[in-house]
């Protein structure tokens, strides 16, 4: 397997994962019962910190549905080099940090987070374009 496709498999691994936090807080908020039935308007609400981390979980797969279709667009084309590695790596450490400073509650480390994904990705399809 390339770098390429490994940084990949662990991205989707980690995002897979997103969601576990935000789950365990529903269950000590609404219990097991409340966390399997359908959600009702007088749920009680998630801690903020889970609520965020839910937020960042959506983000990480509307993120996703851009890099991984470049990325495997990479590997098809044969393009995949050293930058495109490193493009890989950074989109998977982005998403992480982006995932824990949101939860946290750290805006300007959350947008930073964010920024290196979306240069992972840009760097991705300039290397498609680059090749055309």
């Amino acid at each position: 397997m390339t770098p390429d496709l490994c940084w990949l498999t662990y991205t989707l691994g980690l995002t897979l994962l997103f969601w576990l936090p935000y789950v365990l807080n529903r269950m000590v908020v609404r219990g097991i019962g409340g966390t399997l039935a359908n959600p009702r308007s007088d749920d009680a609400p998630l801690a903020p910190w889970a609520q965020r981390a839910k937020a960042a979980h959506a983000n990480a797969i509307e993120n996703l549905a851009v890099f991984a279709p470049a990325l495997l667009l990479v590997h098809v084309l044969g393009l995949a080099n050293a930058t495109t590695a490193f493009a890989a790596a950074l989109f998977f450490w982005s998403r992480l940090a982006h995932f824990v400073v949101y939860a946290a509650g750290l805006p300007v480390a959350r947008t930073l987070a964010f920024t290196g994904g979306w240069v992972a990705t840009v760097i991705l399809v300039a290397r498609i374009l680059g090749s055309m």
